[in-house]
């Protein structure tokens, strides 16, 4: 016997689902890329997230490598600009590869798509384009100054990187600090002469006291 008090749901009742598009599916992933890691960003999670399957996402993007690419450029779009009239090239310089910084550190996922990813989009071009700008202001040879944006941004990235990584895995500097503290100073003088200043952090201080070694060696290299 038919039970008369079963309800059926219209398909026409239930939400009707975004239209797929190149946006849709990058924030999607984005967002995947940041509750995840980088183990979130695959087609398949995708195209589950966005109740489709994963062959309709090649319609809008070639491979996993052109969808991560997107990705990082989309997080870009959080760096922060300083306005290049105010304070100095350098001083202006410092504060955006601080906010590129920044952005990567808050996401693990972004932070290695920085290094394992080709910079593509008009978000990574506005960042090349405002360092380029910044250290013409400064009098770098061109030459120099296109050399050294890879330089500086590989920096920040990889600050980011082991920053993010070691915070999201709940990794220490106990083991080694440990490893410092009881090091044979005979073997390894200099180690512990110098085992306090190693493992300072230095936060900001040291992340601008690196970008400014970096700045200082492209200005004495210059071609």
């Amino acid at each position: 016997m038919e039970n008369s008090n079963r309800t059926v749901i219209s398909r026409r009742s239930r939400p009707a689902k975004e239209p797929l598009s190149k946006d849709i599916i990058v924030k999607t992933a984005l967002e995947l890329l940041k509750n995840e890691g980088s183990s979130g960003l695959s087609m398949r999670k995708v195209a589950k997230a966005l109740d489709t399957g994963p062959s309709s996402l090649y319609v809008y993007v070639k491979n996993l490598q052109e969808l991560s690419a997107y990705v990082y450029d989309y997080g870009l779009g959080a760096v922060v600009f300083p306005d290049s009239k105010d304070g100095t090239w350098k001083s202006n310089l410092f504060d955006l590869l601080r906010s590129y910084l920044t952005v990567l550190f808050e996401s693990p996922g972004i932070a290695e798509l920085s290094l394992t990813t080709i910079p593509v989009g008009p978000n990574s071009l506005a960042i090349t384009e405002y360092i380029l700008g910044r250290m013409h202001e400064g009098g770098i040879s061109s030459t120099s100054a296109a050399w050294g944006v890879d330089l500086l941004l590989l920096y920040a990235s990889s600050v980011a990187f082991e920053q993010s990584s070691r915070n999201h895995k709940g990794n220490t500097l106990e083991a080694l600090s440990a490893s410092y503290q009881t090091v044979d100073v005979l073997k390894y003088p200099m180690i512990g002469r110098l085992k306090e200043e190693l493992l300072s952090s230095g936060g900001e201080e040291r992340f601008r006291w690196g970008l400014e070694v970096i700045l200082q060696g492209i200005m004495f290299r210059q071609n």
